[in-house]
């Protein structure tokens, strides 16, 4: 199986995911409900995680979900992030939507604090970020891949934007992909969800 469709997040959320730490996302955008009232989707339910740098915030992530800083730096808040877009894309995992709900609370979200790796301001700010609109966490069947693959970067691949498609050529081969949470714990993850979701 091959896939040309990726979905851009954080860099060391999509390490997190191939790792098998944490199987959440957090949108307030491009979620549908075309499966009916209630039932949400995203624009396409298999796609690579596209590892991005653009307003990463490593602060922001709880410092025992962090890796060791890199040589010379005796905590990441002495790393200097790079300029610019790196000259290639690694690619470590894909994922498949296992569910979508429509968080109902702070509460409800906070109860589930183990399952990821954000501290709070980032949650914060994407509950606050246009408040009218629906905050949706996403559960994801990772699959690491055997291993990493790595793609010329583009220009058409930055910005602000949840898809990247990837030109004829450069689609990835994930046949030989793993599953990163083994299906028990995983299928414990998501009843937890659905509990804490009200559903």
């Amino acid at each position: 199986m091959q896939l040309d469709i990726a979905l851009k997040e954080w860099a060391v959320v999509c390490d997190f995911l191939a790792d098998g730490k944490t199987c959440l996302l957090l949108r307030k955008g491009g979620i549908s409900e075309h499966g009916g009232p209630g039932r949400f989707d995203l624009a396409f339910d298999r796609f690579l995680m596209f590892p991005a740098w653009e307003h990463e915030r490593l602060d922001w992530i709880k410092p025992d979900w962090m890796p060791p800083p890199p040589a010379g730096c005796a905590s990441w808040a002495e790393h200097e992030p790079e300029q610019g877009e790196p000259a290639e894309v690694v690619f470590r995992c894909y994922a498949e939507v296992a569910g979508v709900w429509q968080v109902p609370s702070r509460e409800a979200f906070d109860t589930l604090d183990d399952l990821h790796g954000w501290l709070a301001p980032q949650i914060d700010i994407r509950f606050d970020y246009k408040p009218e609109r629906p905050l949706y966490l996403i559960a994801l069947r990772v699959f690491r891949l055997s291993e990493p693959v790595s793609v010329a970067n583009r220009e058409d691949y930055a910005g602000c934007r949840s898809w990247v498609p990837l030109p004829p050529g450069t689609e990835v081969d994930v046949s030989r992909a793993r599953r990163a949470i083994p299906d028990g714990a995983f299928e414990s993850i998501l009843e937890r969800i659905d509990r804490a979701m009200g559903g």
